[in-house]
């Protein structure tokens, strides 16, 4: 009987005087053909199924269509892919460990076995969202928000304790340790696994999904891994392979050096443009060139980290010289780093000089080209030149001023006892925060030293700005320290407020109550810099309508000077003790200056600040949860509630029923965002929520978050669409969450809409533009709709995760047909839907969508089905992922 692919390509190695048992894919090679072009992502997802293969998830035919991708460098076929690991953060972990304590209840209902209900890989938890910036400007910040944060989140906190306990392989790094990727990046990701199996050391390369979009940031380190849903990474620690196509690959050739002055976010931004335009969504990105000789790991982590901002799955940096200086650094043991360096040069996956992989399509970057640059004001992708930032303020303002017919002037306003102007443009935010550049040390020595040099020009920021630093992890604090940089920014007030995500995930905090009643009396266009990777409207700040993302350094520059009219190019950022101007290139630090500073940092640090990383503070500790199987739920509890999503679930799935007389519920435009379809941050006391909070007795002071209380589906869902600056187009002129309850003229809240609806019996279609559900991947953004009856999403083209969480929850997505879309078809949102044959429905085909209009006019319009596997299919059919995983543990 001849050998499986598998066990032919069974192998051992030496790495360090130990013997590793791998599987080869030079061995594999001998009855594939030639894989040496292969991309190297995509020789780690062919070794992942190569492992596996079973001949029922994985088949020899998928291992062959893989190595056979190179010859037209693209592959009609569905794999089943097998992360190493899952990667979480507290506001999407929570709401996933709630779906697993609900599994284990609905298991128990059916008659199952509980401890099915169990994680099969490692799945880290990073508590990192929850941290606000309440307190700022001083030494007692950090103490304070931390406080706040304990006090606020002690019930989630409790919840996670006990799902450390529950569930096996289940971990929680607890918070004020940093952000989940930077954390993953410094001390969890491992380039190659390596774990005993049988009496014998197995080694394959460390791969893993995450609950946050911005997973993608451990491409830098060789280690492919990108965001998918929280369902979807609950079924994928439960065994269940991720389902994908064999992506396409597009290489990215870098070339060149960074020119003097230049960051790792300047390049990121152009970079991301690029792509953004080159067209990338659901494609892997593979960096290549003599470019990487010169770039540090850290800025390819910054590159990495912003994959969902250009729209690939994942931006992959191959394993090299800088990934094992980086190991290294950060305290890998010289046994993981050898392990590393022997294993991806055997496999085909080690870099070398010359390396031209066969690609889908490529680009090219001189980064010798590359200028100072930020992106704003509402997209990351829209990167505008330092010296244009006045020009493009200008013209969002122009738009809101022609939208308001107002005349922006400058506002009077006293603050601790003096008077100030509070003038249109005014940067009342800047925030260093976010995996994004808070894990790179060259620009977060950059940032110091700028901040050294103002200050010893006497230069100071503007009485309206606030500012703050939050890293993404302790190690930060400890260089910043060491070269002797701290006292300068916190003279600036850039003092340390928390290690977490803050301001770039919404947890900016209030304003000064002066401040935020000058923007309101004035109706200001103001603006907020920060060092992150989002920028979305109503995101970092309700009363903040633009939002820039910038270099570490360019925020303490933004924070001196104060306003987004001022041209840091030409302008004076300020003006020195004798009066006289001073400008940005003459505090801007040089190369050599960053350089010198980033040798501060060492391995010690790193060692310091991981050797108790699963231990927290007194207070975390002090946390006690009472062991036990299933969770006591709490029905007075307005944080944690059992999901309803299994009530009704029986041990055998229902057959599809045919959409009858739909009614629409939201007609939106391009670029819709997760954040848009369920925001993350503050509530508002008028809003449905807010009123369902108020209703149990919760003070507004207390209210917390939307992303804080993803427990609690009564919260979620009436937040859902209530983003304070989504424009449905059925009730023009207005912004947030209103609709029209049809067939009547009534405006009302979209959620109290939807439960109008469901008291008919009428089911719910949401229609769409283009890139419908970019951003986080954020899994509330399908469980709301389904909460509120959405059986339908149609729109022009759907974001790579958000689509695959529409599906993990029984909402079916559909394409317009090429061309078609609900401007050419003049909708206007009273019209009914009907769509039928869903029980012969199948991966990617056309689905007859029928329109009847308010005068009875109807047209047939041929949909595509956005569902793109057979699993996928299956998963829909089951009325959500994890229904088919209860079902099938209950076999």
């Amino acid at each position: 009987m001849s050998l499986t692919l598998r066990e032919a390509s069974k192998d051992t190695l030496q790495a360090k005087n130990k013997t590793w048992h791998f599987f080869s894919l030079p061995l594999a090679a001998d009855q594939l053909g030639d894989i040496s072009r292969l991309p190297k992502s995509l020789k780690v997802l062919l070794e992942n199924l190569l492992r596996w293969q079973d001949e029922e998830s994985v088949t020899a035919d998928d291992i062959r269509a893989l190595a056979g991708w190179l010859e037209h460098a693209h592959a009609d076929r569905e794999i089943a892919y097998r992360p190493a690991r899952v990667l979480m953060q507290d506001f999407t972990g929570v709401p996933a460990v709630v779906d697993l304590a609900a599994m284990r209840e609905a298991v128990k209902r059916l008659g199952g076995d509980t401890a099915k209900v169990n994680p099969l890989s490692p799945v880290d938890l990073v508590i990192d969202h929850s941290v606000t910036v309440d307190h700022f400007g001083d030494e007692e910040a950090f103490n304070e928000n931390v406080r706040l944060e304990m006090e606020r989140n002690h019930e989630r906190y409790v919840f996670l304790k006990w799902g450390q306990q529950a569930f096996s392989r289940f971990s929680v790094v607890p918070p004020g340790t940093g952000i989940c990727h930077q954390v993953n990046l410094e001390y969890l990701g491992k380039t190659i696994w390596g774990e005993l199996q049988d009496d014998a050391w197995v080694a394959y390369p460390d791969t893993l999904v995450g609950t946050d979009s911005h997973t993608t940031m451990i491409n830098g380190l060789g280690v492919l891994g990108w965001g998918v849903g929280g369902i979807e990474a609950e079924a994928a620690m439960l065994g269940q392979p991720v389902s994908m196509l064999i992506p396409d690959v597009v290489g990215f050739k870098l070339k060149g050096k960074l020119p003097e002055g230049i960051t790792a976010t300047d390049l990121v931004l152009t970079v991301t443009q690029m792509l953004r335009k080159h067209g990338v969504v659901g494609k892997f990105v593979e960096f290549y060139g003599d470019g990487l000789d010169s770039l540090p790991l850290a800025d390819r982590a910054t590159i990495a980290n912003m994959s969902p901002e250009y729209g690939a799955t994942c931006g992959f940096f191959p394993v090299d010289n800088a990934t094992l200086e980086y190991l290294r650094l950060s305290g890998r043991s010289e046994e993981q780093v050898a392990l590393v360096e022997t294993y991806t040069k055997a496999q085909g996956m080690w870099r070398n000089p010359g390396d031209e992989p066969v690609f889908t399509s490529t680009l090219e970057l001189d980064m010798g080209s590359v200028e100072p640059s930020l992106a704003g004001p509402k997209r990351p992708q829209d990167r505008v030149a330092l010296n244009n930032v006045p020009k493009a303020f200008a013209a969002s303002n122009e738009l809101e001023l022609n939208a308001s017919k107002k005349d922006h002037r400058p506002v009077d306003y006293v603050m601790n006892g003096h008077q100030y102007q509070l003038p249109d443009g005014a940067v009342v935010i800047a925030a260093i925060t976010s995996c994004t550049n808070t894990s790179n040390p060259g620009v977060l020595m950059a940032a110091g030293l700028l901040a050294k040099k103002a200050v010893e020009k006497g230069l100071k920021p503007q009485p309206w700005v606030k500012a703050s630093l939050a890293p993404g992890s302790k190690v930060v604090s400890d260089y910043l320290a060491r070269a002797k940089l701290t006292p300068f920014l916190d003279a600036l007030g850039f003092n340390l407020v928390g290690y977490g995500c803050t301001t770039c995930i919404g947890n900016s905090g209030p304003l000064p109550e002066p401040i935020e009643l000058a923007i309101k009396q004035g109706d200001l266009t103001v603006g907020a810099v920060l060092s992150g990777n989002r920028n979305f409207e109503g995101r970092i700040h309700p009363l903040v309508k633009t939002n820039w993302l910038a270099s570490p350094p360019l925020v303490v520059a933004y924070a001196l000077a104060g306003n987004m009219n001022i041209n840091l190019v030409s302008d004076p950022i300020g003006y020195d003790r004798n009066n006289d101007p001073v400008y940005l290139k003459d505090i801007w630090p040089s190369s050599h200056e960053i350089a010198r500073a980033v040798e501060k940092v060492s391995t010690e640090m790193f060692h310091k600040e991981y050797a108790e990383v699963f231990e927290g503070t007194p207070e975390w500790k002090a946390i006690d949860v009472v062991g036990s199987d299933t969770y006591g739920w709490q029905d007075d509890s307005t944080y944690i509630r059992l999901s309803p999503f299994f009530d009704d679930m029986q041990a055998q799935p229902k057959p599809l029923e045919d959409i009858r007389s739909a009614r629409i519920l939201a007609m939106l435009g391009d670029s819709v965002t997760t954040d848009h379809i369920s925001p993350a941050g503050s509530i508002k006391a008028d809003s449905p929520a807010g009123r369902y909070l108020q209703g149990r007795g919760v003070e507004r002071r207390d209210f917390n978050s939307y992303g804080s209380r993803r427990g609690n589906h009564e919260v979620m869902m009436r937040g859902t669409f209530a983003n304070i600056r989504i424009r449905n187009e059925m009730v023009p002129g207005i912004e947030g969450g209103m609709t029209r309850f049809l067939p009547g003229k009534d405006v009302v809240s979209i959620y109290d809409a939807a439960v109008s609806y469901q008291q008919e019996g009428t089911p719910l279609a949401v229609i769409a533009g283009k890139e419908y559900g970019s951003g986080s991947s954020r899994d509330w953004a399908a469980k709301g709709p389904r909460l509120l009856g959405v059986r339908v999403v149609i729109a022009e083209s759907f974001e790579r995760i958000h689509r695959s969480n529409l599906i993990g929850m029984g909402i079916l997505p559909l394409e317009f047909p090429q061309g078609v879309t609900r401007k050419t078809l003049g909708l206007n949102g009273e019209e009914l839907i009907d769509i039928s044959g869903l029980q012969t429905l199948q991966p990617g085909k056309t689905v007859p969508v029928k329109l009847t209009r308010a005068d009875g006019k109807t047209e047939i319009l041929e949909c595509r089905c956005r569902i793109d596997t057979s699993t996928e299919l299956t998963y829909y059919q089951n009325d959500g992922i994890l229904h088919y995983m209860i079902r099938k543990m209950l076999d």
